[in-house]
C-alpha cells in the first residue's frame, strides 16, 4: 500500500480537549491531552508549531469556527483530534459531542458528528484528511462516515454503542492519548515512520489489557473513505532517522519564509496598481465570485457496484469535465462544479418496488405521498431512497425487469438505456485444487460444467446470489437456462422447464443464497486476523470455500482472490493463498454484466433539462478513455468500446492483469440479446421451480431490544423477511418471553399463526412492536427456540426455516440441565430445519452457542448492521428453492 507524504506541504492540526462541563462530569485528565498531543506531532518533520490549533470549546460555535477555520486553511493534511464527553440517542443514531456548556437531549447545545463535523470536512481542501475520536460511543460515528465524499480515515476510541473510562486518569493524559501520543513520539520497531494502519494496529495492541464500563475489551476501530493509500502520521523511528528529503526542506523554508514575504510584496504591488490604474484594477483585484450551488443528481446502484461508482463520482465532481466553463454557461465562475453526484444503493428488488410505485415515490418527495403505506407495505421513499436522476444497474436483464413492473401508463417516471459503462463477464469460481478435468476454462458450456461439479466428479456446491435480490444472480439464471448447451441466447424463446427445474436441483439449499455476490464469497474467505479484528468475528461459513463453487462475477471473484475488501469482509494484506483461491470459469455465450446507464426522467421537473444534460455529460465521462474509463478498469471492470467499434483491453494497472486474480482477459464480453419476455419467462421459470415453503419468524421482544439502536435494525429485518415470503409461501411470527407467562422461560407468544399467506397480520404485528409492545423480563432463547423447532419438526417438508432475531440469551442463568443437548438433538432430526439467526448482541455470531447452532442446523447467523436486512433477505430468498440441502 502506498503511503501519502504531507510533509512540507500546508497542513492543518486541530486538536480540540474538552474537560470542564457545566451540567457533566469534569474529566481532568482530558486538560493535558491537547498539548501532549501538539507536543508529538511538532516533534517530527510533519507539523510545525504554527499549524497546530488547541481548542477548548464551551460552546458549540467555537468547535464550529475552529473547525471551519483550519479546514479552509490545509491543503495538504487536515488532522482534527476530539477528546471529551460523547453522546447518542436511544436508538443509536447521530452521535452528539459534547462542549463546556452541552446538557444531554438539547440538541442545540452540542455538536452534531453528521450535519456539522462531517458537513463542514467534506467541503475542506485538504488533500487527506484523519479524524480521532476519543469519546465515549466514539465507535457509532463510522455509519455517518461513510456517506461523504472527501478522503478521510477514522480512528475511533471504541467499538460502537461503547462507553470509554476516559478522564480521571492519573495526570499526564487520558490512557487513551498517552498509548497515542507514545507511538507517534517514539515510533514503532521495524517501522522508519508510523501510518495510519500501523497506529490502529499498535493502539490495539496497548489497549488490549483494558477494559470499557461494560467489562468489554477496549477495542479501537477505525474506517477509511474514498482513499486507497496510508497516511504518515509521523516520521519517528526507533531505529535511525532517515534524513529529510531536500524537496521537503525546500518545501517547508518556501512554505514558512517565501510564501509570507511573496504575499506581502504582492500586497505592495496590489496597492501601487491600484492607485495607478483606478477601478480599472479595482475589478482585478476583487475576490472572484462565490461559487453557486453544484446540480445535485442522485446516483441509484446495486450494493456491488456503489464503491465503485462512489469512487468515480468523486473523481468526476473534481475533474476539469465538471468545473470548467462550458460555452452557454458564462455565468459559472471557472473551477466551480456544476453538478455533484450522491451514490446509494438498494437491492433488486427494491429498486423494482421503487419504480412499479413511482407515483408514490415521486410524491414522497414531494410530500404529497399521503403518509400512508400502499397495500404491499412499499414505501419507496424509505427503501431504496430518493428517487434517482440516472441507475446504473448491474446489467439490461435489471433494467428490463423494472420496466415491465411499471404501469403502462401514468408513471411520472420515464426510463432511458444510454448503454452500458463498464462490463464484467459471469464467471464460475472452482476451487484452485479443484480443477475441473476436461473442461475448459473459457467457453465450456453449462451441461459440462454441471458434469465436471457433481457428485461423480469434484462434487462441488454451486452457490448463487439471489435472482430477486441480485442482477448478478438473474443474469447467471439466464445463462443456466437459455445458453445450458453453450448455444447463443436470441432474442425470443422461453427456457425449458424440465431444464429449469434440473439446474435449480444442482444449486446448494437452503440457505445457500445471498443478496449480491460479494456477501456471498464473503462467506467463503479464510477466517483471518483482518476479519477477526474489523468485524469482531471470522466469516461465515470459513472455511468451506474448497467445497463450494460460486457464480458470481469476473470482478468481484478477482477482488477475493486479491484479497480487496469485499462486502462485510475488509481487505487483507495482500493476496490470498494460492490454495485457497478460485479459478475463474467462463461459461460459453452467457451475457456479462453490462452496467448499463439509465436516464430517469421525471414529470413535473422543473429543472428537467439541465438535469438531462448533467446526466447526459456524466455518462459520457464515465466512457471516455481519458475520463472515466480508467477509474473502473482499476477496480476490475472490463471497458467498454471505443467510438470505433474495437474493444480495449483493460490498462496495464487493472486487478484482472495479476496473475493472482486467477481471470482470463482472452475470454470474450458476451452482449445481453435477450428480450423483455424472456427476462420474465426465466423469472416465472424460476418462481416455479421452486417449491411451498413454511417460514416462522422468532423474535426476542425484550426490553433490551430498544438499548443502543438494535430494535430498528431487528424490525428492519423482520419486515424485509416479510417482503420475501411468495404467493405459495406460508409464516408465523412468535415472539418471546410472553408477557402471559413471566415465569415460564418455554412460553412463546404466537403473534401470527404459523400457515399465515397475507403478510398485513405480520406487518401489523412488527407495528406494535415498533410502538413499544415489549417484554420487561428476560429472554430465554433455547426454550424458546426449542418450542418454535418441535412445532417445525411437526411437517414432513423440507422447504422450511426458521428465522430468529434475537439481542442476547438471558436464560443462561437459570436454565435447566439439558436443555442445549435436548435441542442440538431435535435440530439434527428429520426433516431438516435450519435456523437463520440474526444476533445484535455485542458479541455477534462469535460464540459458541451460536456457532453450534449454525452448525447443528445447517443454518447461518448473521450479525447486526446496516446490512443485516439484506443479508438476511438474500438467505431467506433461498428456503423455496427446488435445490439440494448442504451436505
Amino acid at each position: 500500500m502506498s503511503e501519502y507524504d504531507a510533509r512540507g506541504k500546508i497542513n492543518r492540526a486541530l486538536l480540540i480537549g474538552v474537560h470542564d462541563y457545566a451540567t457533566l462530569s469534569g474529566l481532568p485528565a482530558v486538560e493535558d491531552n491537547p498539548a501532549e498531543l501538539s507536543r508529538a506531532l511538532t516533534a517530527t518533520d510533519l507539523f510545525t508549531a504554527d499549524e497546530v490549533t488547541l481548542c477548548r470549546p464551551a460552546e458549540p460555535w467555537e468547535l464550529s469556527q475552529a473547525l471551519k477555520a483550519a479546514a479552509d486553511e490545509a491543503r495538504g493534511l487536515l488532522l482534527v483530534y476530539f477528546s471529551g464527553h460523547g453522546w447518542v440517542g436511544s436508538d443509536g443514531g447521530d452521535l452528539r459531542l459534547m462542549v463546556g456548556a452541552s446538557v444531554p437531549r438539547q440538541s442545540h447545545t452540542t455538536v452534531s458528528w453528521h450535519d456539522v463535523v462531517l458537513s463542514c470536512l467534506d467541503s475542506a481542501r485538504a488533500e487527506r484528511i484523519v479524524i480521532v475520536l476519543e469519546c465515549c460511543y466514539a465507535g457509532n460515528a463510522g455509519g455517518a462516515f461513510h456517506s461523504h465524499r472527501k478522503p478521510m480515515s477514522l480512528l475511533m476510541a471504541a467499538q460502537p454503542n461503547r462507553r470509554i473510562f476516559s478522564g480521571e486518569e492519573p495526570a499526564g493524559g487520558t490512557v487513551f492519548t498517552r498509548a497515542l501520543v507514545q507511538i507517534l513520539q517514539n515510533g514503532i520497531p521495524g517501522r522508519r515512520f508510523v501510518t495510519f494502519e500501523d497506529l490502529v494496529r499498535e493502539l490495539r495492541v496497548r489497549l488490549a489489557g483494558e477494559r470499557t464500563p461494560m467489562d468489554d475489551v477496549w477495542e479501537p476501530r477505525s474506517a477509511k473513505q474514498n482513499t486507497v493509500d496510508d497516511v504518515v502520521l509521523s516520521f519517528a523511528t526507533p531505529e535511525a532517522r532517515l534524513p529529510i528529503p531536500p524537496r521537503v526542506r525546500l518545501r517547508r523554508r518556501f512554505n514558512q519564509h517565501v510564501r509570507p514575504r511573496l504575499k506581502l510584496l504582492l500586497a505592495l504591488v496590489t496597492a501601487l496598481v491600484l492607485i495607478a490604474a483606478g477601478l480599472v484594477v479595482r475589478q482585478l483585484v476583487l475576490p472572484p465570485a462565490d461559487c453557486p450551488p453544484a446540480l445535485e443528481l442522485r446516483l441509484l446502484t446495486a450494493p456491488e457496484a456503489e464503491p465503485t461508482l462512489r469512487q468515480a463520482a468523486f473523481d468526476y465532481e473534481m475533474s476539469e469535465a465538471n468545473t470548467r466553463p462550458l460555452q452557454g454557461e458564462g455565468d459559472l465562475p471557472a473551477g466551480c462544479r456544476r453538478a455533484q453526484i450522491t451514490v446509494y444503493s438498494a437491492a433488486k428488488d427494491q429498486i423494482d418496488q421503487g419504480f412499479a410505485a413511482a407515483v408514490r415515490w415521486q410524491g414522497e418527495a414531494r410530500g404529497t405521498g399521503g403518509g400512508a403505506q400502499d397495500g404491499k407495505g412499499t414505501d419507496p421513499l424509505y427503501r431504496p431512497g430518493p428517487q434517482p436522476d440516472l441507475w446504473i444497474p448491474e446489467s439490461t436483464a435489471d433494467y428490463e425487469e423494472a420496466r415491465r413492473g411499471m404501469p403502462a401508463t401514468g408513471s411520472p417516471a420515464t426510463l432511458h438505456n444510454t448503454g452500458p459503462v463498464a462490463y464484467s463477464p459471469l464467471v464460475v469460481g472452482i476451487p484452485a485444487g479443484k480443477r475441473l478435468d476436461d473442461v475448459e476454462t473459457v467457453g465450456a458450456s453449462w451441461q459440462d460444467l454441471l458434469t465436471g461439479t457433481d457428485s461423480g466428479h469434484q462434487d462441488l456446491k454451486l452457490l448463487r446470489p439471489s435472482p430477486v435480490l441480485s442482477g448478478t444472480g438473474l443474469l447467471h439464471t439466464i445463462g443456466l437456462y437459455l445458453a445450458n448447451d453453450g448455444s447463443h441466447i436470441g432474442s425470443s424463446g422461453a427456457p425449458d422447464p424440465a431444464l429449469a427445474e434440473g439446474a435449480e436441483q444442482r444449486l446448494s439449499a437452503p440457505g445457500s443464497q445471498y443478496a449480491d455476490s460479494t456477501e456471498l464469497l464473503c462467506s467463503l474467505r479464510p477466517a483471518t486476523g483482518a476479519d477477526t479484528a474489523a468485524t469482531g468475528r471470522a466469516p461465515a461459513g470459513a472455511g468451506r470455500g474448497d467445497r463450494s463453487a460460486p457464480l458470481v462475477s469476473e470482478k468481484s471473484l478477482a477482488d477475493y482472490n486479491l484479497g480487496r475488501a469485499i462486502g462485510s469482509c475488509p481487505a487483507l494484506n495482500g493476496p490470498l493463498a494460492p490454495g485457497d483461491r478460485y479459478v475463474a470459469y467462463y461459461p460459453r455465450n452467457v451475457p456479462a454484466l453490462d452496467h448499463p446507464l439509465i436516464r430517469v426522467d421525471w414529470r413535473g421537473t422543473t429543472d428537467a433539462t439541465a438535469r438531462q444534460a448533467a446526466v447526459d455529460h456524466f455518462a459520457d465521462w464515465l466512457r471516455a478513455p481519458d475520463g472515466g474509463r480508467p477509474v473502473l478498469t482499476a477496480q476490475g471492470y472490463r471497458p467498454v468500446p471505443g467510438k470505433d467499434g474495437t474493444d480495449p483491453a483493460p490498462a496495464p494497472g487493472s486487478p484482472l492483469r495479476s496473475s493472482r486474480a486467477n481471470a482470463d482477459l482472452d475470454a470474450p464480453v458476451i452482449p445481453f440479446t435477450a428480450g423483455t419476455d424472456q427476462v420474465a419467462r426465466v423469472l416465472d421459470g424460476y418462481d416455479k421451480a421452486q417449491k411451498p415453503s413454511r417460514l416462522l419468524l422468532l423474535m426476542d421482544t425484550s426490553t433490551s431490544m430498544a438499548d443502543g439502536g438494535k430494535l430498528p435494525v431487528a424490525l428492519g429485518a423482520a419486515s424485509r423477511a416479510l417482503e420475501m415470503v411468495g404467493d405459495r409461501h406460508t409464516y408465523g411470527l412468535w415472539t418471546f418471553p410472553d408477557r402471559a407467562h413471566p415465569g415460564d422461560p418455554d412460553a412463546v407468544r404466537r403473534a401470527v399463526p404459523l400457515g399465515t399467506v397475507d403478510p398485513a397480520p405480520g406487518k401489523a404485528a412488527l407495528d406494535k412492536i415498533a410502538k413499544g409492545d415489549l417484554v420487561d423480563h428476560g429472554a430465554a432463547m433455547e426454550e424458546a427456540l426449542t418450542a418454535a423447532v418441535r412445532e417445525m419438526k411437526k411437517s414432513s417438508g423440507s422447504n422450511q426455516a426458521i428465522v430468529l432475531i434475537m439481542d442476547e440469551d438471558d436464560g443462561r442463568l437459570r436454565r435447566a440441565a439439558g436443555v442445549e443437548q435436548r435441542l442440538t438433538a431435535l435440530l439434527k432430526e428429520k426433516p431438516a430445519v435450519p435456523v437463520l439467526t440474526l444476533v445484535l448482541d455485542k458479541a455477534g455470531c462469535d460464540t459458541f452457542a451460536l456457532q453450534g447452532l449454525a452448525g447443528a442446523s445447517r443454518g447461518q447467523c448473521v450479525p447486526g448492521g446496516p446490512q443485516a436486512p439484506d443479508l438476511l433477505a438474500g438467505l431467506i430468498a433461498s428456503i423455496g428453492t427446488a435445490g439440494k440441502e448442504d451436505r
